[in-house]
């Protein structure tokens, strides 16, 4: 498959300025990318990973999943040179003294697991402290492989790799931000850096599509979890921190770790709006206010709207919560719809928001059918 003309939104090129001391960050080059407002489904909570790398020599591959931004120590040295909070290999070299470079074709590459398999809309390759030590350029490819391959199985001549970043120079110390055009599903990535050098971070931003065969076998599952092909469409407040996080895996760990909004000074509330995986039956609610304690909602109410055009209808009435609670809800009757939203009152936040239910049976066939257009 021909690589797609993606987009390189942030386009920073060439070396930072040395470190000078005080704030590492003040020199930081960034810009605003659209595309960061969809998951990142490279996140090591959806399960995502670095399975290998051809070179680690002085930073260790698993560093470029981790969820906060890089930390700088200039003080940090270990036995072999300057310790980064990142990926970094060795200087290449050529062949012999009279040919020391390396070559055009010379690169080193690491290999992730996605922790969702999706259609990718934007990458970040996070250059954050390697001022003089990024790569020149890098690239990345995507596959699509069932199963859970080793290494060398997704290193075979069998696998088809489609280039979703074309080699791109990047800059030092700098968010290098690229927009992706391809309609395709992919479970694996394939990060390369052209001729060597150190990335910090690598962020994957994109729409989870699951397997459909997967879900089947679930029958009734969490309809509205970002890793089943859930996603946030929208929200009335994002000050303390992101929506998204109340359809992650797993409970939250700490207050950051749901949603929570801005003290209110008028008589309204705070909202999400989500899309389900597709048409579904929702027959059970959980809302989670874990850790929230002096700042959970009041009350909360769920409804759902079958159809972009559908009319809103409450099937959880405005119902008290309790701070640090999980709360349980079995619905009277199964509420059948593409979207729900959860309305919070007056503010305050909540952890997770779980609808258990099934898909319909022209919800099934709509995710098969995408799944398959999308190459899974």
């Amino acid at each position: 498959m021909t690589a797609q003309q993606n987009t390189s939104l942030a386009s920073f090129t060439g070396d930072a300025q040395p470190y000078g001391g005080g704030d590492p960050y003040a020199d930081y080059r960034t810009a605003d990318l659209p595309f960061t407002q969809y998951a990142n489904l490279a996140d090591r909570q959806l399960g995502a990973g670095v399975v290998a790398a051809n070179d680690e020599f002085f930073a260790q591959r698993e560093n470029l999943l981790v969820p906060e931004p890089a930390e700088f120590d200039p003080e940090h040295f270990g036995h072999k040179g300057k310790v980064m909070d990142g990926w970094e290999t060795r200087r290449r070299r050529g062949v012999s003294a009279e040919h020391p470079w390396p070559t055009e074709e010379d690169h080193d590459w690491a290999l992730i697991r996605l922790g969702a398999p999706g259609v990718i809309r934007g990458i970040v390759v996070d250059t954050a402290h390697f001022r003089g030590n990024y790569p020149q350029a890098v690239s990345v490819e995507g596959a699509s492989v069932a199963g859970s391959p080793s290494p060398e199985e997704l290193l075979a001549d069998d696998v088809k790799w489609t280039t979703i970043v074309p080699r791109t120079p990047v800059g030092g110390h700098a968010a290098n931000g690229f927009a992706v055009s391809t309609e395709q599903r992919f479970t694996h990535l394939r990060l390369k850096q052209h001729p060597d050098g150190g990335i910090a971070r690598l962020r994957v931003y994109g729409e989870v599509v699951p397997d459909p065969a997967w879900l089947a076998a679930l029958g009734t599952f969490d309809v509205v979890a970002l890793e089943n092909g859930g996603r946030v469409e929208d929200a009335s407040n994002l000050f303390y921190s992101p929506a998204t996080n109340t359809i992650q895996p797993g409970r939250s760990r700490k207050m950051d770790d749901g949603w929570e909004t801005r003290r209110r000074r008028d008589r309204g509330n705070d909202w999400i709006q989500y899309r389900l995986v597709d048409r579904s039956q929702i027959r059970a609610i959980e809302i989670d206010t874990a850790y929230l304690k002096g700042n959970s909602a009041g009350w909360a109410s769920v409804s759902v709207k079958d159809g972009e055009d559908g009319e809103w209808r409450e099937v959880l009435p405005r119902t008290r919560m309790q701070p640090d609670t999980n709360h349980r809800f079995v619905l009277p009757e199964a509420a059948v719809g593409t979207h729900a939203r959860v309305d919070i009152f007056p503010d305050g936040g909540i952890s997770r928001l779980r609808l258990f239910g099934t898909l319909t049976e022209d919800g099934a066939a709509h995710l098969a059918a995408r799944h398959q257009e999308l190459g899974g």
